[in-house]
């Protein structure tokens, strides 16, 4: 399709048009799609998603151009000899502008004030991010950015598109290098910014609104900068404004005092915590009083339901120090699992290791441990039944 066609590159707040219909079919997945005389529907490209919209009343999901056609995916057939009537989703077109314009100022303002170049994009549903060559980024540096990013977008400066070729390029101090020779079009902000760039922007910096860094994190050798344009500031604003509404209800404080009442619930949980772990460890102690008195011979054994490997170990540790001379066969049917802790005191006979590998053996299982305690879990299979073979194998 011809530039002149594409009716995007005409004027980007071209909300509806007419056209005839060149052909339609469908991919390999089975997907409909229409071919157009024009179109004002973008193609996914150049970090942009598609626009959406309808034909005719007919849904359009996707937009893709491929082998120099734009497909613009489709709910159902069109009706043939038909003309078309095209409308695009102003909203999303108009909040892709935006955030792609801001995009292209907070990269500059990155490269001017740092040197910070941006080597990728990304234009997300809800956030945007861009890479940036640096490893790190300071809270400093990057508030820095967001204000000088702010002041170009209130200062309402023109931005504007000019399609040129090679020997026209030398006229522009581009900040990155093009990814094609021909049909080059670049976005320009006048005494600020040179860009090549596929995308559709609007027409002043102003209609970008507002822009705020989010947050940024270690990638690799980059630092990913997340931020939002636009009515998307408006958007996270509500968002974390309804949060915080919400909060200041639960924990009964004031937004400005949320952190220190946070902190005191951190401070009782930890406190609550401890407290439970050491009465859980009390009723271990009286659990294995219990079991050690009541056992007969040489052997304490016990099944449970839905016990801990990490309780049957610290029960089995207890039992050792109680009965010196016995060997503990602990298990635990634990959902699609059986899960064991072999223990014997310091007085008692036998071979855990061995003990151990049989009764892996048994339930398909793996394992592993000392001389002193094994522990290990496999298969599900009755534990009444495994804890006799086990039982029997010690005698």
């Amino acid at each position: 399709m011809s530039m002149e066609n594409k009716l995007y590159y005409q004027d980007a707040y071209i909300k509806s048009f007419t056209a005839k219909l060149v052909r339609q079919g469908a991919d390999e997945s089975g997907r409909n799609y229409a071919v157009l005389t024009q179109t004002a529907f973008y193609p996914t490209g150049g970090g942009q998603p598609f626009d959406t919209g309808s034909l005719n009343g007919v849904k359009v999901v996707d937009v893709e151009e491929i082998d120099g056609e734009i497909r613009h995916y489709i709910k159902a057939p069109l009706d043939e000899g038909m003309p078309i009537e095209g409308e695009i989703d102003w909203n999303r077109r108009f909040d892709h502008m935006q955030q792609h314009a801001g995009q292209h100022i907070l990269s500059a303002v990155f490269e001017e004030l740092y040197g910070y170049k941006t080597v990728s994009f990304h234009l997300g549903k809800d956030t945007l991010t861009i890479d940036l060559v640096t490893e790190n980024l300071s809270v400093q540096e990057a508030g820095r950015v967001e204000e000088l990013a702010n002041q170009v977008i209130l200062e309402n400066r023109h931005i504007i598109t000019k399609w040129v070729d090679e020997d026209e390029l030398k006229q522009y101090k581009l900040r990155k290098a093009l990814s094609v020779s021909d049909n080059i079009r670049l976005v320009i902000i006048p005494e600020f910014d040179y860009n090549g760039c596929g995308g559709t922007h609007p027409n002043s910096t102003a209609q970008v609104g507002h822009l705020k860094i989010l947050g940024w994190e270690r990638q690799k050798k980059v630092i990913r900068v997340e931020f939002v344009c636009g009515q998307r500031v408006l958007n996270k604003l509500g968002q974390k404004h309804e949060i915080l509404k919400e909060l200041s209800v639960l924990l009964n404080a004031p937004e400005q005092d949320m952190v220190s009442a946070v902190n005191r619930l951190l401070g009782q949980k930890k406190i609550s915590e401890k407290s439970f772990e050491e009465m859980k460890d009390q009723l271990l102690k009286y659990e294995a009083a219990e079991l050690a008195a009541a056992s007969q011979g040489e052997i304490i054994s016990h099944l449970y339901q839905g016990r801990s490997i990490q309780e049957l170990q610290k029960l089995a540790r207890l039992l050792t120090a109680l009965a010196e001379d016995k060997v503990i066969i602990l298990v635990a049917e634990n959902e699609d699992k059986l899960q064991f802790v072999f223990a014997r005191g310091k007085d008692a006979p036998g071979n855990l290791k061995e003990l151990s590998a049989h009764a892996l053996s048994m339930i398909d299982g793996k394992g592993g441990g000392s001389d002193q305690l094994v522990q290990g879990g496999g298969s599900l299979i009755p534990g009444d039944e495994f804890i006799r073979e086990i039982c029997k194998n010690i005698q």
